[in-house]
Order: C-alpha cells, then structure tokens, then sequence
C-alpha cells in the first residue's frame, strides 16, 4: 500500500520555460497522485504542468479504459487552472472527470470560473462541446472520504483568494499540500503611533494569527510528505512581498519541523528564479537541517517520482 506522486509543473505565477529553468521546469502547478494497489488517481491544480500529464495519460491509461480521475483545485488563480483546456482527456468520449475546489466570489460558480476559459473569446473550442463527462463540486473546510480507503481534508490557507491546502491520508500515509500561502499575520495596525491603532483589535489580532499558524501545523501534522509554496527567501519576503499570498523557505522548513513532518518539498519557485540560484537555495537549505533535524528537505522539479 502506497502513494506515488510526480510532479508535472512547480512553478508559481506564470510558465517560464528555457535555458535557465531545465533542471526544476518551467511549467505551473501540476502533482499527479497515484493510490496503489488498486492505481486510483487523483490530480492536484491544472496549471499549465497538466497538459503533458494528459498526454500520458492518453498513452498509459486510455488502452486500459476511460479515464476516470479527480482534480482537486488548490483556488482558481490562472496559473493553476490554465492548463485544463489543454488537456487532453477532456475532449475523449468515456472520460469522467469531477472537478472540486474553492470559489472566492459567490457569483461565479466554480465550474463557470474553470469552463469559462473554453470560450470563443479565448479558445476554440467551447466547454459545452466537451465530450467527456465533468461534475463540478465546490469545497469549503471539510473532510472526505473519497472511498478505496482514502480520506481526503482541507484546511483554509492564506491568499488574496480562497486557498485550500489538502492532507490525503492513505493506509498509513499521509501527503499534504500548502500551495499559495503565507503566514497568518495581525490585519489590525499594529503601530501604536498610527491614528488607527486600536489595543483590543491589536489584541485579538494576534491571538486571531496565532490560532490560525497553529491549526496550519495541525493539519500539517506527521505528514510524510508536505508540498509547501516557498516562493521567497525572507530578504525577499520583507522587502516588499508581505500580503502577496506566498510564503519563505525558511517559514515553510520552520512550521514542517514543529509539525513532525518527514520529507518537505519546496514548491512553487518564483519565476524569476533560475536553475542555478534555485540549485543554490536548494543546497543552502540543505546544509541548514542537516545534522539538526530529522525533516529532509528537497526542492520540487518537474518529472520527480516518488513513493510514500
């Protein structure tokens, strides 16, 4: 019994392929997850990383049968849900797809958000002239059991927009991810000079903070594996970065340790970041941990293959 993973996009905000990104990848947010025996697959945002994923597929899996599978969305930002008019499956007879994850704004359903990239404005192909069948489903805080003995649960992150990190627990096993987030922090003025500082909202502030990082670590808690957004070193995060939905490697390393966590893979590099700085961080980060925690820490690239 076991949880493979591979990783078919790792980059955050917008695809960078060429020279300078080979080694890590280019492409946006894509992880396919595999439950074995039984080979149940379930697929994490369909950023830009999906559309080689659903080649495979149409080679591996289609010869077998239809294809069957989830995608679980982390939120809708572009960058992980650009890839889904590029994937293949979706325009196969047979194929079964649900589609679940957070929407920000009521008035836009999720399956209005995702399909309305298959417009004639935007796209050639209209969603209504899909040919497989997909069923939208709307998440909130929850847990499920997804059948086959797996049991999926979401915990609010914090971004601009709705983010759901996802702990998937399978006979014994455990894999979470934190995509698009940063540390809860106090919203109320926290300078006491400033005209709208108020000491109860300060107060309640940072006790509201605290609640929330420590539910985070909860959810977090013995994982295998975690996927965490690292898209900033702190220099970067501090030097005007705060409030942008993303978090630092060295909070992500931090709040794994507290957690118990085993193995931690930094994800979502900036795009900004090529091979060799981020082969840097990488080995930086390494060094950090080595010798002082058990946690092992590895920076995600496209094509990586692992079991848990």
């Amino acid at each position: 019994m076991s949880i493979s993973l591979r990783f078919w996009g790792v980059r955050g905000s917008i695809p960078c392929p060429g020279a300078d990104t080979v080694k890590y990848g280019g492409n946006t947010a894509c992880l396919e997850l595999r439950f074995q025996p039984i080979n149940r697959l379930i697929i994490i945002d369909a950023g830009s990383g999906i559309r080689a994923l659903g080649d495979l597929l149409m080679k591996q899996d289609l010869p077998k049968g239809p294809i069957k599978t989830e995608i679980f969305l982390t939120h809708t930002h572009w960058d992980h849900i650009m890839g889904f008019p590029f994937f293949t499956p979706i325009y196969i007879p047979g194929t079964e797809l649900t589609i679940y994850g957070p929407v920000t704004y009521e008035e836009d359903s999720l399956d209005k958000i995702v399909g309305d990239q298959l417009r004639y404005r935007y796209f050639p192909v209209r969603q209504a002239e899909l040919a497989a069948k997909i069923k939208y489903d709307q998440l909130q805080e929850c847990e499920m059991d997804l059948g086959d003995g797996i049991v999926m649960k979401t915990k609010y992150l914090n971004h601009p927009i709705l983010c759901l990190g996802y702990r998937f627990e399978y006979q014994g096993k455990v894999l979470c991810t934190a995509y698009d987030t940063e540390p809860f922090q106090n919203v109320f003025a926290t300078n006491k000079d400033s005209p709208d500082f108020d000491e109860e909202a300060f107060k309640e502030g940072e006790i509201v903070a605290k609640q929330e990082n420590e539910k985070v670590l909860k959810f977090f808690k013995g994982a295998d594996v975690v996927i965490h957004d690292t898209q900033y070193t702190h220099k970067e995060y501090q030097a005007g970065k705060v409030g942008w939905g993303h978090s630092t490697f060295e909070y992500a390393i931090n709040a794994a340790h507290k957690a118990d966590v085993k193995r931690l893979f930094l994800f979502h590099h900036d795009p900004l970041r090529k091979d060799k700085e981020l082969a840097e961080l990488e080995t930086l980060y390494k060094n950090k941990v080595k010798g002082k925690s058990t946690l092992e820490v590895e920076a995600a690239r496209e094509g990586l293959f692992l079991e848990i």
